[in-house]
């Protein structure tokens, strides 16, 4: 087993990963760490579990540690799921202390020496882990991407071979990708917000370093354009978007193209049967119906149309959050980083 801890257990994200790694085969979870006001506590007492899914009673013990390099001693991997300020400097020093990190945050995604990965779309980008360590870091990071970027680009993976150019998306959001406290009842209920600060760059920019090329040395970004405009919609869990895509194909055969897709591996627990599934109804995907498949890590696609137009929906705290850096993390293991 390989020993593993959370950073930031307490909230949306660092729960989710509590929740899928209680009970996983290959990693143990061993250490929890929060701010200050939870320092001390157990898990038990330090949590208000939101979930739907119910509370991972082998957890509740755990005695929480303040978020700093020393509570990690005795650790191979650290999932972070801290806020983009406090994650920068620490997971450099976690990194650099020996430990390997797979990170939901965004402090890192875009530094030339961090990959990031999406398993089933850019799994060879893991070469840049040789990259840091030739740099003298004796761990490494390990990034995943922006909830709604991961679920365009698991969208358009299966279409990739046909050429891509001038994306267009336009998202709609669940409330649960701002955090359990991020958007005011008021604000939310009845209504659409049409902003969600610095999504919209995330997704132009993160996409085109995820379909890039790895040269050995550095990613190489994608050549094509995303136009992004992103919206926060009273869902709870599950990111909708349109997504408009130059390809030189008929619906029909892009329909093929999804029917006979698989992963390019097999293997891994966090794996779905299915990472991205065709739903042919003219009215699906919906976040409420199809959010769960795979457990949430699978990509729903639907309403193909001439355009080349269609609809894709994740669930953005799995599939878009935890269970992709668990994901990361198997795979970094399956690859012998760990």
């Amino acid at each position: 087993m390989i020993n593993v801890g959370v950073l930031g257990a307490t909230g949306a994200v660092g729960q989710r990963f509590v929740q899928l790694l209680a009970e996983h085969p290959w990693f143990n979870l061993e250490t929890l760490t929060a701010s200050e006001r939870s320092a001390g506590k157990t898990y038990r007492d330090a949590v208000n579990w939101r979930l739907d899914k119910p509370f991972p009673e082998s957890t509740g013990d755990i005695t929480v540690s303040h978020t700093d390099v020393a509570s990690l001693k005795g650790l191979d991997l650290v999932f972070s799921a801290l806020p983009a300020n406090l994650a920068t400097k620490l997971e450099s020093d976690i990194a650099d202390a020996g430990i390997a990190v797979c990170s939901n945050a965004s402090s890192h995604r875009m530094d030339k020496n961090v990959p990031l990965v999406i398993p089933e779309v850019n799994q060879e980008h893991l070469g840049l882990i040789d990259v840091q360590r030739d740099s003298g870091r004796d761990g490494f990071i390990v990034t995943n991407p922006n909830c709604s970027t991961i679920v365009m680009a698991m969208a358009l993976n299966p279409i990739r071979s046909r050429g891509l150019s001038d994306i267009r998306v336009a998202t709609m959001q669940a409330m649960s990708g701002a955090g359990f406290d991020g958007v005011a009842a008021m604000a939310i209920y009845d209504n659409v917000i049409p902003y969600i600060g610095s999504e919209e760059e995330k997704m132009e920019n993160e996409t085109l370093k995820i379909m890039g090329q790895f040269d050995g040395a550095e990613i190489l970004p994608a050549e094509f354009s995303v136009s992004a405009s992103c919206h926060r919609v009273p869902v709870i869990d599950g990111h909708t978007m349109a997504i408009w895509a130059s390809v030189n194909a008929s619906p029909e055969e892009l329909k093929a193209d999804y029917r006979n897709y698989s992963a390019p591996f097999s293997g891994l627990p966090t794996q779905p049967e299915k990472s991205v599934q065709l739903l042919e109804e003219s009215d699906r995907p919906q976040p409420r119906l199809d959010r769960n498949r795979g457990d949430g890590m699978t990509v729903s696609v639907g309403r193909i149309r001439e355009g080349i137009r269609f609809i894709a929906m994740g669930h953005n705290t799995i599939r878009g959050a935890a269970g992709a850096s668990i994901l990361n993390a198997e795979l970094i293991v399956s690859k012998k980083y760990i």
